[in-house]
């Protein structure tokens, strides 16, 4: 007896690629398994392509050597991110993954509330929360805060300096803040 599954467009995350050459071979292939709307640079693209992973969208400069039917995504002014951003919000794309080397939360800020956004670099995982966020981790398991500025409450967690904290015991903990969001970062499992 086999088992069907129905993927229906834009039911799993898209996948934009910024940069990729910090980032563990298998959780990409598991960002592709539900074969999402993949969107690329052009130098990844190409990297991609070697590689036999079909792209969707190139943004900015299509590469010479590509595969047919990939569309391109036009740059103003450089703003990659916000160009590939704007498209899938504007598109009704519900969620997207971001895998990237270099992190800057600007290009992210404008979209956290319209779209469902987790940016994956190197050995973290980013995304914004609300107050009132609370999630399960081991006791000793660190979470950041990259650029929290602002006073916040925790449950569960004890500072260790940097803005970052570290959960006291297995268990759930709680962040509680007066800015309607936040980024934090944890390590990839």
């Amino acid at each position: 007896m086999s088992s069907h599954h129905i993927i229906r467009e834009k039911q799993e995350p898209a996948l934009l690629v910024l940069s990729m050459d910090n980032f563990d071979d298998e959780l990409f292939g598991q960002l592709l398994e539900w074969s999402p709307t993949v969107m690329a640079v052009g130098a990844v693209a190409e990297k991609l392509n070697a590689y036999g992973i079909k792209v969707d969208w190139i943004i900015g400069d299509m590469p010479d050597d590509i595969q047919s039917d990939v569309k391109v995504l036009p740059v103003e002014s450089g703003a990659v991110v916000n160009t590939a951003l704007a498209y899938l919000v504007a598109n009704s794309y519900p969620s997207v993954n971001v895998v990237t080397d270099e992190v800057t939360l600007d290009d992210y800020r404008n979209v956290v509330d319209q779209i469902n956004l987790v940016i994956l670099s190197g050995n973290e995982k980013i995304y914004p929360v609300q107050s009132g966020f609370s999630k399960w981790k081991p006791a000793g398991d660190v979470i950041a805060l990259p650029d929290h500025t602002g006073i916040i409450e925790t449950e569960g967690l004890e500072p260790i300096g940097g803005n970052k904290y570290q959960t006291i015991a297995d268990g759930f903990f709680t962040i509680r803040f007066d800015d309607p969001f936040l980024f934090i970062a944890e390590h990839l499992q």
